[in-house]
Parts: C-alpha cells; structure tokens; sequence
C-alpha cells in the first residue's frame, strides 16, 4: 500500500509498504479517508527529540497521528460495536508496537484511539478533531477534580479552544474566551460561546472584572508569551495557568515574583497522555463512549483549508492558513 514515511535524515517521502491483512489483538483495521495535518506534526518533525517515541513504535516510520476511515477488521477482544463503523482517530491514544501511522491506505492501531462517528456525518469532517477534542474532555476532568469552577482559554479561535467551548457548555461551567480579531469573536458567538474577548487595548480591564464575576481560576494557555504576561496580573486569586501550546512561539513569559506571592498562583503544563482520562485505558474508553453522543456538535468539526493526495505531502505540509484551517491528505 502507498505510506507517507520519515526518511533517516527527517523529511517525508511516499513508499510502498505491506498492506495489513490480519489485525493484532485488540486493534482494528481501518482504510483511511482522509488525515488532518496538525501543528503538533510541523513541530515533532522538527525536534527529534519530541517524536522519537512515536517513530520508535512503528517498524515502518508511516507517519500521521489524526485522520478518519472506515474499520474493515477488528482483532480479538475489540467490542463488537466498533465493527464497520466509520472513526475518528488520534493514533497516539494508545501506542503499541503493532500501530502503523495514518498517513497511508490501511492504518492498524489499538480500537482505544479511536471514536466511533455517527452513520450520518461525513468522517472527513472530523479528520483532525479527535486530538483536540480528547484534550478538552481530559483538561475539564483535571481542573473540575482540582476544584476549579470556571476556565479561561487563551487560544479561543483554536481547534482546541472550540472543543472546550462545546464541553465547558454542555457541563455548565463558565468560561472566557480570548480572541484576537472581532471576526474570531463574532464567529464564537455564533456558535453559542457567550463570554469571547478580543484582546485588543485595554481588554485586561473587561478580563479582570468578568473573571472575578464568573471564577474563572484555571488558565488553558495555548499561547504563551506576550499573552500570558497581559493576562496574569488579572486573573482570579488562587488561579492555575496551564500550559499547552506554543503559538506564541520564542516570545518569553514573564510574571513578577510578588503576583505568585499575593494571588497564589500556579503554573503547571498541561498534558493530555499525562492525564488520568488518557492513561487509565477504563477511563479513556468511558470518555469515547460519552463522546460519541456529542462529536456531532459543529463545534468539533476540523476546519479543512485545501485537500491533497498522498504523493502531495510536501505542499500538503507547506500549507498554511490565517483561519486556522488545516491541509489534510485524502487516500
């Protein structure tokens, strides 16, 4: 079968290799769709260090972490609902030796990574949601059993950020978005997220005062830098700032010492395989399970930018966009 590889030297290139036939224990069998270039892929690409675990676990180097498909076998011990059904996919769910990447025709991983999706929407949709999705479900779970009663999410206008807009919804807790631009907000809006900032002069002032209001003491920072320095000297006593994303890049942060001494404030990182929803395999498939009835919401569709074949891959992964749509690969 045509595979999407890492060479030695770190780059991609297009190969032919075994089609499985006979899935392992445990896992499924699934013909891909489509799969969603996530930032993560530039990133872990980019910094051996980071994705050599991941390459490690396949004997073949196929790469791709997200993607859709339909499962054509199942291995012993897999729940017998899975069976032909169409899924979403985040391959690093559940690594295991046997696993070969999605970027490919024929993909095997552990039926732990994947959401089944409803007979009625079209998987490509939800080509790079799953990732974004799981990390909502399991960032809410950590925050609400640390006694958190409200979140504020840095990166608004992200995958992630509208995967916690649905979730925060559905589990009534009060969250505060940060945006960039007015057309950020307004789309946000739209879609039924109530509380969405732009930060724009002066919006610190707006943040304070509604993150007081609405207890809002655990951060999702996807950003970082300059944002993250803004914010800090107005959010909530007692408040917790995660740690997630990169978006804003080299830029460092800085908190003065005394912010840390009179709010009481915490900076940790946040990891989504480090979580109790993805290590506990009981809990990962009990948070799949109670995803299935809502990964329908619009919220969690992947914004697809422009569409490419396998053997495109390196204008695939060139690919970028200011809207935050991503390049998927079709099979």
């Amino acid at each position: 079968m045509k595979a999407i590889c890492v060479t030695a030297g770190r780059a991609l290139e297009v190969r032919d290799v075994p089609t499985p036939t006979a899935p392992a224990p445990g896992h499924l069998l699934i013909d891909m769709d489509a799969s969603a270039i996530n930032h993560g892929d530039k990133i872990f690409l980019r910094r051996p260090t980071v994705a050599g675990n991941a390459l490690a676990l396949d004997p073949n180097n196929v790469w791709g972490a997200s993607g859709t498909g339909r499962i054509v076998a199942a291995g012993t011990g897999v729940p017998a609902e899975y069976t032909g059904k169409q899924v979403a996919i985040y391959r690093s769910l559940g690594r295991s030796p046997e696993s070969i990447g999605l970027w490919c025709e024929r993909a095997q991983v552990p039926y732990s990574t994947c959401l089944i999706l409803p007979d009625n929407v079209r998987a490509r949709d939800y080509c790079g949601s799953l990732v974004n999705v799981i990390t909502a479900y399991a960032f809410l779970d950590e925050i609400t059993a640390a006694g958190h009663r409200g979140v504020i999410v840095t990166a608004g206008n992200s995958a992630t950020g509208y995967a916690l807009a649905a979730l925060a919804r559905s589990r009534k807790l009060p969250a505060i978005f940060l945006v960039r631009t007015e057309g950020a907000r307004e789309a946000l809006c739209r879609l039924g997220a109530e509380h969405v900032i732009v930060t724009s002069e002066g919006f610190t002032d707006t943040l304070s005062v509604l993150s007081a209001e609405l207890g809002t003491t655990a951060v999702f920072d996807g950003v970082g830098g300059d944002l993250l320095t803004r914010i800090a000297p107005v959010l909530p006593m007692n408040s917790t700032i995660y740690l997630y994303g990169l978006l804003g890049g080299a830029a460092a942060v800085s908190i003065q010492s005394v912010l840390f001494m009179m709010k009481n404030l915490t900076l940790r990182r946040f990891s989504n395989f480090e979580s109790r929803t993805v290590k506990d395999h009981d809990e990962l498939v009990s948070a799949l399970n109670a995803l299935k009835g809502v990964i329908d919401d619009r919220m969690f569709r992947t914004r697809i930018g422009k569409e490419f074949g396998l053997d495109q891959v390196e204008l695939a992964m060139a690919y970028e966009s200011l809207d935050g749509s991503k390049a998927v690969l079709l099979t």
